[in-house]
Protein backbone atom coordinates (compact mmCIF):
# COMPACT_ATOMS: atom_id res chain seq x y z
CA UNK A 1 0.00 0.00 0.00
CA UNK A 2 1.68 3.54 -0.78
CA UNK A 3 2.06 6.06 1.27
CA UNK A 4 -0.53 9.14 1.31
CA UNK A 5 -1.71 11.79 3.52
CA UNK A 6 -4.87 10.77 4.91
CA UNK A 7 -6.41 14.78 4.61
CA UNK A 8 -4.59 17.99 3.43
CA UNK A 9 -5.96 21.47 3.79
CA UNK A 10 -5.09 22.73 0.67
CA UNK A 11 -5.48 20.54 -2.36
CA UNK A 12 -2.35 21.78 -4.18
CA UNK A 13 0.82 23.73 -3.08
CA UNK A 14 3.80 24.91 -3.80
CA UNK A 15 7.17 23.24 -4.46
CA UNK A 16 9.99 24.24 -2.05
CA UNK A 17 13.32 24.55 -3.25
CA UNK A 18 16.30 21.98 -2.21
CA UNK A 19 19.16 23.48 -1.55
CA UNK A 20 21.92 23.25 0.84
CA UNK A 21 21.82 20.38 3.62
CA UNK A 22 19.37 18.60 5.73
CA UNK A 23 18.78 20.14 9.52
CA UNK A 24 17.31 17.42 10.85
CA UNK A 25 17.13 14.24 11.03
CA UNK A 26 21.04 13.70 10.21
CA UNK A 27 21.93 11.02 12.79
CA UNK A 28 20.58 7.08 13.12
CA UNK A 29 17.92 7.88 16.43
CA UNK A 30 16.39 4.06 16.65
CA UNK A 31 18.09 1.72 15.25
CA UNK A 32 21.76 0.28 14.31
CA UNK A 33 21.79 0.41 10.52
CA UNK A 34 20.65 3.67 8.11
CA UNK A 35 20.74 4.78 4.84
CA UNK A 36 21.88 8.22 4.20
CA UNK A 37 21.08 10.56 0.96
CA UNK A 38 23.50 12.18 -0.66
CA UNK A 39 22.10 14.44 -2.72
CA UNK A 40 19.20 16.25 -2.66
CA UNK A 41 15.29 15.62 -4.57
CA UNK A 42 12.25 14.25 -4.11
CA UNK A 43 11.32 10.34 -3.64
CA UNK A 44 8.16 9.24 -4.68
CA UNK A 45 5.50 6.94 -2.31
CA UNK A 46 6.20 4.31 -4.85
CA UNK A 47 9.63 4.67 -4.70
CA UNK A 48 9.51 4.20 -0.84
CA UNK A 49 7.15 1.14 -1.27
CA UNK A 50 9.94 -0.33 -3.95
CA UNK A 51 12.75 0.09 -1.18
CA UNK A 52 10.65 -1.33 1.45
CA UNK A 53 9.48 -4.49 -0.10
CA UNK A 54 13.33 -4.79 -1.09
CA UNK A 55 14.20 -5.13 2.48
CA UNK A 56 11.37 -7.35 3.39
CA UNK A 57 11.98 -9.88 0.74
CA UNK A 58 15.73 -10.02 1.95
CA UNK A 59 15.53 -10.37 5.54
CA UNK A 60 12.26 -12.32 5.27
CA UNK A 61 10.25 -9.99 7.45
CA UNK A 62 12.83 -10.86 11.03
CA UNK A 63 13.96 -7.19 10.94
CA UNK A 64 12.62 -4.10 12.39
CA UNK A 65 12.81 -1.30 9.78
CA UNK A 66 11.93 2.47 9.94
CA UNK A 67 10.71 4.68 7.27
CA UNK A 68 12.24 7.90 8.19
CA UNK A 69 10.47 10.25 5.53
CA UNK A 70 6.69 10.56 4.50
CA UNK A 71 5.68 11.96 1.18
CA UNK A 72 3.48 14.41 2.19
CA UNK A 73 4.16 16.97 -0.99
CA UNK A 74 1.42 17.14 -4.09
CA UNK A 75 3.05 17.07 -7.34
CA UNK A 76 0.41 17.69 -10.29
CA UNK A 77 0.42 16.82 -13.82
CA UNK A 78 -1.56 17.99 -16.28
CA UNK A 79 -3.28 15.02 -18.82
CA UNK A 80 -1.65 13.93 -22.03
CA UNK A 81 -2.23 16.13 -25.16
CA UNK A 82 -3.51 19.07 -22.83
CA UNK A 83 -2.97 22.69 -24.28
CA UNK A 84 -0.18 24.77 -22.07
CA UNK A 85 -1.66 27.55 -19.83
CA UNK A 86 -5.09 27.26 -17.60
CA UNK A 87 -3.72 26.99 -14.39
CA UNK A 88 -2.39 23.71 -12.36
CA UNK A 89 -4.00 20.33 -12.77
CA UNK A 90 -5.04 17.65 -10.48
CA UNK A 91 -2.56 15.97 -7.92
CA UNK A 92 -0.64 13.12 -9.48
CA UNK A 93 1.48 11.70 -6.52
CA UNK A 94 2.72 12.13 -3.20
CA UNK A 95 6.55 12.97 -2.98
CA UNK A 96 9.27 13.63 0.17
CA UNK A 97 11.79 16.53 -0.34
CA UNK A 98 15.28 15.08 0.48
CA UNK A 99 17.98 17.02 1.59
CA UNK A 100 21.49 15.52 1.47
CA UNK A 101 22.56 14.61 5.18
CA UNK A 102 19.00 13.46 5.89
CA UNK A 103 18.34 9.57 6.97
CA UNK A 104 15.90 7.77 4.92
CA UNK A 105 15.60 4.05 6.16
CA UNK A 106 17.17 2.47 9.66
CA UNK A 107 17.04 -1.57 9.91
CA UNK A 108 18.14 -3.33 12.86
CA UNK A 109 18.15 -7.03 14.36
CA UNK A 110 21.25 -8.54 12.01
CA UNK A 111 24.64 -8.51 11.06
CA UNK A 112 26.11 -5.46 9.16
CA UNK A 113 27.52 -7.44 6.26
CA UNK A 114 24.09 -8.64 4.90
CA UNK A 115 22.66 -4.84 6.40
CA UNK A 116 24.93 -3.39 4.05
CA UNK A 117 23.89 -5.77 1.14
CA UNK A 118 19.91 -5.23 1.59
CA UNK A 119 20.40 -1.56 1.92
CA UNK A 120 22.53 -0.44 -0.77
CA UNK A 121 19.79 -3.08 -3.14
CA UNK A 122 16.82 -0.57 -1.50
CA UNK A 123 18.75 2.34 -2.66
CA UNK A 124 18.68 1.68 -5.96
CA UNK A 125 15.27 2.05 -6.18
CA UNK A 126 15.42 6.03 -4.94
CA UNK A 127 15.78 8.60 -7.14
CA UNK A 128 18.77 9.82 -4.87
CA UNK A 129 21.70 8.61 -4.08
CA UNK A 130 22.18 7.32 -0.56
CA UNK A 131 24.90 5.67 1.32
CA UNK A 132 25.18 2.98 4.00
CA UNK A 133 25.74 4.28 7.59
CA UNK A 134 26.08 2.69 11.12
CA UNK A 135 24.86 4.57 14.20
CA UNK A 136 28.23 4.69 16.61
CA UNK A 137 30.13 6.03 13.22
CA UNK A 138 31.17 9.27 13.51
CA UNK A 139 29.34 11.61 10.74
Amino acid sequence: MLLTPKRRKHRKQMIPSLKGKSARWTTIAFWEYGLKAITNGYISNREIEAARKVVVRHTRKTWKLRIRVFPDLPFTKKGLEMPMGKGKWDVDIYKAPIRRGKVILEVSGIDEDLAKKVLISASKKLSVQARFTIKWEIQ
